[in-house]
């Protein structure tokens, strides 16, 4: 395998909420490692409680990278997420320190541990005509265009799925090919770039549920209301892309009146506890090579990452 940077990367995922970056910090702590955070959200700025950034105390503990560092303003792509998490790798591994990527985002995941097809690429002026194009013609009208130029991948993607819709056609345009067909030229191209050791840390659906109201509590309690009136000072940040996260858009309808605080925490708790499902779902399309239930003791888990890690590191060595 054509790796990058050849030895294995603890990296710990699992759905939101779960507990990553307490047992990441711990595990950090053990082997004089350094954290790279693997979230679409975390890595913005301005968003610190809104994305459930590590806290001040938590980023004192241990060096943490990618979190907080790009204005909500711009738009990362899968391959740009990769080629950071990459290069902080390589910056990590210089100064005799270990990495140890930590986050839930499938996506990002994949486009570290298996590559990204050459024409993935994000045009804002395309995205920003289909969009105006959507709201003219309409879901059906747009869906009819997708189904037309690829109606393999049409049959993935739900009607009323305007984030995937418009980023399937926006493909289309900028790149010429269908996504189906960079889909193909995928797996005849990509390569794995980075040799994850990948732990899912996981819990009962009851268990996590409880642990995202509870967290979500937490966040309106300090200050992610007032986070989001920040964010939306000026007009233009309205329309950020973070701004689609959950919870932020909940927050905007509280601010403009239209829902309560207690339909407000229903609805993000609600959502949230969605995604977590889609998040378990997609990891377990990946290659997952140790599982373990949060509900252990931290000093349990901790130490069971870090025994099959060194059993994968030795026979890498050796081999």
């Amino acid at each position: 395998m054509n790796y990058i940077y050849p030895e294995p990367i603890i990296t710990i995922v699992g759905p939101t909420a779960v507990g990553k970056t307490s047992i990441s910090i711990k595990v950090a702590k053990r082997i004089n490692g350094e954290i790279i955070g693997l979230d679409s959200r975390q890595i913005y700025k301005d968003m610190s409680i809104g994305t459930a950034q590590p806290s001040r105390e938590e980023l004192s503990l241990i060096p943490h990278h990618l979190i907080g560092i790009k204005d909500p303003n711009f738009i990362i792509s899968s391959g740009q997420y990769a080629d950071l998490v990459t290069k902080t790798v390589l910056d990590i591994v210089s100064r005799k320190k270990e990495p140890i990527i930590c986050g839930g985002a499938g996506l990002y995941h994949q486009a570290i541990s298996k590559g990204i097809f050459s024409g993935s690429k994000t045009d804002l002026n395309i995205r920003a005509s289909l969009y105006d194009e959507y709201d003219q013609l309409g879901a059906e009208n747009m869906f009819s265009k997708l189904e037309e130029i690829d109606p393999i991948y049409s049959k993935k993607v739900h009607i009323n799925n305007k984030k995937r819709l418009i980023r399937a056609l926006e493909i289309f345009k900028s790149t010429g090919k269908t996504p189906s067909e960079h889909f193909d030229l995928q797996k005849k191209e990509s390569r794995s770039i980075l040799n994850l050791f990948t732990v899912l840390l996981k819990i009962d659906s009851e268990k996590l549920r409880n642990m995202i109201e509870k967290r979500t509590n937490m966040m309106i309690k300090s200050g992610w209301i007032e986070e989001t009136k920040k964010l939306i000072l000026n007009r233009k940040k309205v329309e950020m892309h973070p701004m689609n996260s959950i919870g932020y858009q909940q927050i905007v309808s509280y601010i403009n009146g239209e829902i309560s605080e207690s339909k407000l925490k229903e609805e993000i708790i609600l959502r949230t506890s969605k995604y977590a499902k889609k998040q378990i779902k997609w990891f377990k399309k990946d290659k997952i090579d140790l599982e373990i239930n949060i509900s252990r003791k931290p000093d349990f888990i901790v130490k069971k990452i870090l025994e099959n890690f060194y059993d994968i590191k030795s026979s890498f060595m050796k081999n």
